[in-house]
C-alpha cells in the first residue's frame, strides 16, 4: 500500500530519492499522499509542493505507535499511492534496544508499525563491490523487515554500475533505481537544514528537473505495485478523540517566510475542534485581524527576517498588546525568539523584537537537537505540575535570561539525561518554550487552549 524510502546513513540522498518519486508520480497523474518519519518540518514542505496535498508526520515518540498507524490509513482513503520519507539510517533510533530489536522511533520501527515495504538508499560514491556487503547487513539484521528492493545513488558509469549489479546479483534484492552523479541539481541549505520552498525562486525548474530524472532512473515497472494503495487495505475506522465545540473560535496562526514550522496534523486538530483558523504574516501584516480569540507562533526563521520583522513596529505593538491583555498564545521555539526583547543574529547585530519576555535569544554555532521528555513545573496549557509531555529541540539560539518560574524541566529521552529548566508562562495565557510538539495523541491540550480562547473572547 505504501513505500518507504531509507537510508543506509543520513546523506545517502533519500529527500531527493523521495522527491524524485513524488515528482514522477505527479507526472503521471497519480494522486500521492507522502509522510516523513520523524519530527521535520522542512522536508515535508518540499513534499507537498510536489503532491499539492499535506505531508504527514509519522513519529512514534512525539505521539505513539496507535497513532502512527491512525494517521497513516486514514489518509490513504482518496489516493492512488503513498511515499514514506525515512530519517537517518534505517535503524538509526532514539532508543536504544540493546541490538535485539527494532530501535524505537526509527526509520523500520515505523515500517514495521504500518506494514510496508522499504526501498533502501544506497550511497554508491565510494564503493563499488562492497555495496553487496552493506545491502546484505540491512536486509538480514532483521529478517522480519521487508526490504523490498535498492535504490542505487551516485553512480559513476557503466562500469562502476556493473561492477555493483554484478556483486548483487545473487542476493535477491532487485535494483529499484539507479542514480547517476548530478552536478545541476543542489536544493540549498543552511543552519537549520534545507531551505524552505517559499523562499525558492527556481523551484519549479528544480522539480521539473527531478521528474525528468525519474522518467529515467526509476524502473517503474517494479516500482508501481509496491507504491499502489489496494482499497482492501484502507481502514477508515479510525475515531477522532476531538470534541467538536459548538462555537466558532478564532485563532490566528503566524505563516510566512519567517514562520512556517507547523505539523498539519495540529492545524487540523484544531480546526476539528472549533477552531477558525486565521492566517497571519508578522513580516507584512500591519494590525491583528479582527476578534481574535487566540495566537499559535510556531517555529521557523525569525533570525534570518530579523531586520524585516523588527522593522515592522505595528505589528509588534499589536502582538504584544495581546498577549498582555490575556489572549491565550502559543510560542514555538521561533515564536518564542519573536516574543524576546531582541533578537541577536549571526553576525552578532541587535534586532529589537516583541519584548514580552524579558531575555534576549542569541543566534550561537552550536545546535541543540534531540526528543524531549518535559515534565510541567507550573499550571500551564500542557497540564498540571508532574505531567509529562513528549516533544522535540531544534535551534541554534539561546536565551541570555531564563525564566524564573520555567515551565518545563526537560530530559533527553534516550539516556534520560537532564537538559533543562526552561519556558515561559506569564503573561497570563502565554506558554513559550523552545520545545516542539505535535498533539496527535494530546487532545486535552487542544480543548484546553480553545476553551481559554473561547473565555477570552466572551471576556474581550
Amino acid at each position: 500500500m505504501a513505500l518507504v524510502i531509507a537510508g543506509e546513513r543520513s546523506g545517502v540522498g533519500k529527500t531527493t530519492v523521495t522527491l524524485m518519486l513524488l515528482a514522477g508520480l505527479r507526472r503521471r497523474g497519480w494522486k500521492v499522499q507522502s509522510y516523513k518519519v520523524g519530527p521535520d518540518y522542512i522536508d515535508p514542505m518540499f513534499h507537498s509542493y510536489v503532491t499539492g496535498r499535506a505531508c504527514r508526520n509519522l513519529d512514534p515518540i512525539l505521539t505513539d505507535e496507535v497513532y502512527v498507524q491512525s494517521c497513516f490509513r486514514q489518509h490513504l482513503a482518496d489516493v492512488d499511492c503513498a511515499v514514506v520519507e525515512g530519517v537517518m539510517g534505517l535503524f538509526d533510533g532514539v532508543i536504544g534496544s540493546g541490538g535485539k530489536g527494532i530501535p524505537w522511533g526509527s526509520t523500520a520501527h515505523v515500517a514495521k508499525l504500518i506494514n510496508t515495504p522499504v526501498a533502501l538508499v544506497l550511497d554508491c560514491s565510494r564503493m563499488s563491490g562492497s555495496v553487496a556487503a552493506v545491502a546484505h547487513g540491512f536486509a538480514t539484521l532483521h529478517p522480519n523487515l521487508n526490504i523490498a528492493g535498492l535504490i542505487l545513488n551516485s553512480v559513476a558509469s557503466d562500469r562502476h554500475l556493473a561492477i555493483i549489479e554484478d556483486a548483487l546479483s545473487g542476493f535477491g534484492l532487485p535494483i529499484l533505481g539507479v542514480l547517476r552523479r548530478e552536478t545541476d541539481i543542489r536544493i540549498p541549505n543552511r543552519h537549520l537544514g534545507l531551505v524552505p520552498t517559499e523562499e525558492l525562486g527556481e523551484i519549479d525548474h528544480v522539480m521539473g528537473r527531478l521528474a525528468d530524472l525519474a522518467d529515467t532512473c526509476f524502473d517503474w515497472e517494479k516500482l508501481l505495485p509496491l507504491l499502489a494503495v489496494k482499497s482492501s487495505e484502507i481502514k477508515t475506522e479510525i475515531q477522532s478523540k476531538i470534541v467538536s465545540s459548538t462555537q466558532k473560535v478564532r485563532i490566528l496562526i503566524a505563516r510566512d517566510r519567517a514562520f512556517n514550522f507547523y505539523y498539519q496534523d495540529n492545524l487540523d486538530l484544531l480546526a476539528e475542534a472549533g477552531a477558525e483558523l486565521v492566517f497571519w504574516s508578522p513580516l507584512t501584516a500591519t494590525e491583528l485581524p479582527e476578534n481574535i480569540q487566540g495566537m499559535y507562533l510556531g517555529g521557523g526563521f525569525p533570525e534570518v527576517f530579523a531586520e524585516k520583522l523588527s522593522a515592522n513596529q505595528k505589528a509588534i505593538l499589536a502582538v504584544k498588546q495581546a498577549i498582555f491583555t490575556g489572549m491565550p498564545t502559543i510560542a514555538e521555539c521561533g515564536g518564542l525568539m519573536y516574543l524576546c526583547e531582541q533578537i541577536i543574529d549571526f553576525a552578532g547585530n541587535q534586532w529589537p523584537m516583541v519584548g514580552v519576555l524579558p531575555t534576549t535569544a542569541i543566534m550561537g554555532q552550536k545546535l541543540k537537537l534531540g526528543y524531549r521528555r518535559a515534565i510541567c513545573l507550573e499550571n500551564s496549557l500542557y497540564g498540571q505540575p508532574g505531567d509529562v509531555i513528549y516533544g522535540h529541540e531544534f535551534h541554534r539560539s539561546d536565551l541570555k535570561n531564563l525564566s524564573s518560574t520555567p515551565l518545563f524541566q526537560t530530559y533527553r529521552v534516550d539516556t534520560e539525561e537532564f537538559v533543562a529548566q526552561e519556558g515561559w508562562h506569564t503573561p497570563a495565557n502565554l506558554h513559550a518554550s523552545y520545545i516542539h510538539t505535535h498533539w496527535g495523541n494530546n487532545p486535552s491540550f487542544v480543548h484546553r487552549f480553545l476553551d481559554l480562547a473561547q473565555k477570552f473572547g466572551v471576556a474581550e
